[in-house]
């Protein structure tokens, strides 16, 4: 049998992490035609079939999933070591983040900035979506989600929280009356962020007191925390919405924070990424900058 070469290999390997050749080539930086005559060399020096293409996805052969267990481990293996080798220990290659329109405007952006500062050899794509995007179909190495995850087959890395904070513009406040207790905003007009499993359902607690549990009526749906902010503003209605973009607004005057006696469940912000039989070094580095630089409180908690 002739000796497989390493770049086909990791090409190979890609196909397989991001499941398809689409995402794949988005992933190395090629055109895809590229990776699917290195992956077709491949398979004739190795004298298997790889994969099974269709018209609509690719499917890992038996004798595919064999080798991507034996060999995955050992080229990321095989990178490390070369990282570590390297003169000035630089991160090197493509790394794709994706992350809340919000949170990448008013927190990340500046820090993934700071990072790719010190890793200039490094290409770094933030993707900015309010839309809980496919890592594996879309090629995405890494995504920061804010609030509770779900069950899933990513792994996660705790980078800190925030608190959720119910608030209101002024003239709505007028309008509504006095708001003394939680099931006062019963009923209430809310902005819904549909993004959310349940947008107007909302559990307030205070200390020495009986949790309670609001039920809101929909004055207008949006899939973007950045929009429900401009329409709470506009007074449309109420909205629940992180602390982090809330500083200015409430210092300002613009929205006023609803029932501040009683509190919203905090949430937390994770590092996400595919599941693999290894970690990638430039990930890692990622996840341990974004502790220090972003959320250091994580470190403890």
């Amino acid at each position: 049998m002739q000796q497989p070469d390493l770049n086909r290999l990791a090409m190979f390997a890609a196909v397989v992490e991001c499941g398809g050749f689409t995402a794949a080539a988005e992933r190395l930086g090629m055109a895809k035609s590229q990776v699917s005559q290195q992956v077709a060399k491949l398979e004739a020096e190795l004298g298997v079939a790889l994969f099974v293409r269709t018209t609509r996805r690719v499917v890992t052969t038996e004798s595919g999933e064999m080798l991507y267990a034996d060999s995955a481990p050992l080229l990321v293996g095989l990178s490390n070591a070369i990282e570590r080798m390297s003169g000035d220990g630089q991160l090197e290659g493509r790394l794709r983040v994706t992350a809340g329109l919000a949170y990448s405007d008013g927190v990340l952006g500046r820090v993934l900035a700071h990072f790719a500062a010190c890793n200039p050899r490094l290409e770094l794509e933030l993707i900015a979506s309010d839309t809980s995007l496919d890592l594996l179909a879309d090629g995405i190495d890494l995504a920061i989600r804010g609030g509770f995850l779900r069950d899933s087959s990513l792994r996660a890395v705790k980078l800190g929280g925030f608190e959720q904070v119910a608030v209101a513009a002024p003239d709505l406040l007028k309008r509504l009356g006095a708001l003394q207790k939680p099931s006062d905003l019963n009923g209430q007009p809310w902005i819904a962020l549909s993004v959310l499993s349940s947008p107007l359902t909302w559990t307030f607690s205070q200390a020495g007191a009986e949790a309670q549990t609001i039920r809101a009526r929909a004055a207008m749906r949006v899939n973007s925390a950045t929009v429900a902010r401009e329409c709470a503003r506009a007074g449309v209605g109420c909205t629940v919405l992180p602390d982090y973009m809330l500083d200015a607004d409430l210092a300002q005057g613009g929205l006023v924070q609803l029932l501040p006696d009683w509190h919203l469940p905090r949430a937390g912000i994770h590092a996400v990424y595919p599941s693999a039989p290894y970690f990638p070094v430039k990930v890692r580095k990622l996840i341990e900058f974004l502790q220090l630089y972003l959320h250091p409180e994580a470190k403890t908690n």
